[in-house]
């Protein structure tokens, strides 16, 4: 076999040989992009869902409809199907977009005229928006720490706070100014949270909703059994990458 064959021979090895690891690594690319994103069915609000409303009445409106997420992007308790749940009423306003979970719905009204407060507790209101609600998954019965962002820093204010009630969501038009003096309108919607709190609690939550102290704004963070929430000096320009 002469030299000219021999060389046509290496080169259809290497070439077969090329074809086959693109090959090989396609497919195992594919793989790899299904199991990340494989999609899976689930019920997601279409148009909004009002607070107080049950599922059958959403449902009737057209305002639910099955849609396709990836398995990274689904909801712990996201619903595939309605049955069993059509009585229930909305807990808090579900906004188009959203998945439809079932810790959102409940037996009851989530606002009545009668409240449940805590023995020894009294009970007050606060305004929040949708970031400061910890994007709507604050329900009646849920525990919140609670913080206050100032000029100067972001600080607790309160923890293992009670909210006992979610009341009405309304869109208010905020105005912020930048370095500029450039403004900025958003409408942003706010949801009005009621919580079982002792009179030192509400004291301070009242003082800091009403600007008092320089200012600020109140946030909830939403806690479990296993949260670790403890006050110290908070976060502010001094010590914001200090440690972690």
């Amino acid at each position: 076999m002469d030299r000219r064959r021999i060389l046509i021979v290496v080169a259809a090895v290497v070439a077969a040989l090329g074809t086959a690891l693109v090959f090989f690594y396609v497919q195992g690319a594919d793989k790899r992009a299904e199991d990340k994103y494989d999609a899976v069915q689930v019920l997601t609000a279409v148009k909004q869902i009002n607070v107080g409303e049950t599922v059958a009445q959403a449902q009737a409106a057209g305002k639910i409809e099955v849609g396709n997420v990836s398995k990274g992007s689904l909801l712990p308790g996201a619903l595939t199907s309605l049955q069993g749940i059509e009585t229930q009423i909305a807990q808090t306003n579900i906004y188009p977009g959203e998945q439809i979970i079932a810790g959102k719905f409940g037996t009851n009204a989530a606002s009545t005229n009668a409240l449940t407060i805590p023995k020894g507790d009294i009970a007050v209101s606060i305004n929040l928006t949708d970031t400061a609600r910890v994007a709507g998954f604050v329900n009646p019965g849920d525990k919140v720490a609670i913080f206050l962002t100032s000029p100067s820093a972001t600080k607790l204010l309160l923890n293992n706070i009670e909210v006992i009630a979610v009341g009405t969501t309304t869109v208010v038009s905020t105005t912020t100014t930048d370095s500029t003096g450039a403004q900025t309108t958003e409408q942003l919607p706010r949801t009005l949270f009621t919580l079982g709190v002792t009179q030192a609690q509400a004291q301070k939550i009242l003082y800091a909703s009403s600007g008092g102290s320089g200012g600020g704004e109140l946030a909830f963070g939403l806690l479990n059994d296993d949260s670790i929430v403890k006050p110290n000096n908070g976060a502010s320009a001094g010590n914001l990458f200090d440690g972690q």
